[in-house]
């Protein structure tokens, strides 16, 4: 994390896209029932607010609260390595969102920083594709430096999404990270592992509308909720959500929300062409915040 760069002038000297993705705030009664945070439907993060290194975009934000602060981890495109590095930003939940800076950086793509809390360590899955293997970090300490502790699954696997259900780890991973229309799922006692492949997967095949994974897998009633991108139009059209009714090491079922797809195109905004992403986190008032 020593690396510094000439913002301003790798900006100046390399094109930047001219619809970059950015990052907003929304709450609601239900992970499924989300709406901008507010009054204006406008981005809290966005590459304007990165100063460390030369952005392109931000994406994928995962939010993790600890000592009365949200943190948010996302991935920051760098327009000068044409890598994704992990950047970090902290706030209250309601007001602005500070940027900090960059906290993860690798010799190969990083993106789809998946964080969350185990026995008293904080942990982040982030997709490594170029590790050729799903990476398991460990803050240390919390939230500047993540150690690597172990690769969870060999193989080429997009937007891991591990969670913790009926005293099992699960992770569901797009094995088809060009096309985007496979879903495979692992299974394991311990976070660490060994993981094994789910005698069903992959779960869905050749279907670009339902496959990759689209944030965290929350529990609502009991059940596992998880979320797809809809890139049957475009890369990450919309935001699809299936409850899943049955989870063993043997046995897969899942039906769509009614109120599927809970997030997409919003008019002519800074999301006027698609979302592809949700963190929710229930509050303790029973409402949820998302990002």
């Amino acid at each position: 994390m020593t690396d510094s760069y000439p913002v301003a002038t790798v900006r100046d000297a390399l094109p930047l896209p001219p619809d970059p993705w950015s990052i907003g705030l929304y709450d609601g009664s239900s992970p499924l029932a989300l709406r901008p945070k507010g009054d204006r439907n406008a981005p809290v993060i966005t590459r304007e607010q990165v100063d460390d290194v030369p952005a392109a975009f931000v994406a994928d934000p995962f939010m993790i609260r600890r000592n009365g602060l949200w943190h948010v981890f996302f991935e920051v495109m760098h327009c000068g390595r044409g890598l994704g590095e992990i950047g970090w930003a902290s706030g209250t939940g309601h007001g602005r969102w500070t940027y900090q800076r960059i906290v993860l950086r690798e010799p190969f793509h990083l993106s789809y920083p998946c964080v969350f809390a185990h026995k008293g360590s904080v942990f982040m899955v982030p997709e490594t594709l170029g590790a050729g293997a799903v990476r398991l970090y460990r803050a240390d300490p919390f939230p500047t430096c993540w150690v690597p502790v172990s690769d969870l699954v060999h193989g080429a696997l997009a937007d891991p999404t591990p969670f913790r259900h009926d005293g099992r780890w699960w992770m569901f991973a797009c094995p088809a990270p060009a096309t985007h229309d496979a879903l495979s799922l692992f299974f394991a006692d311990r976070l660490t592992g060994p993981w094994r492949e789910h005698a069903l997967s992959p779960l869905v095949r050749g279907d670009r509308t339902r496959a990759r994974p689209a944030g965290r897998v929350v529990i609502l009633d009991d059940q596992p909720v998880r979320f797809a991108q809809d890139c049957g139009s475009r890369y990450g059209g919309a935001v699809r959500c299936f409850t899943i009714t049955r989870l063993t090491p043997d046995d897969y079922a899942e039906e769509e929300s009614a109120a599927s797809p809970i997030l997409g195109p919003a008019g002519h905004g800074w999301n006027g062409k698609g979302m592809h992403h949700v963190d929710a986190h229930r509050l303790k008032s029973g409402r949820w915040l998302a990002v």
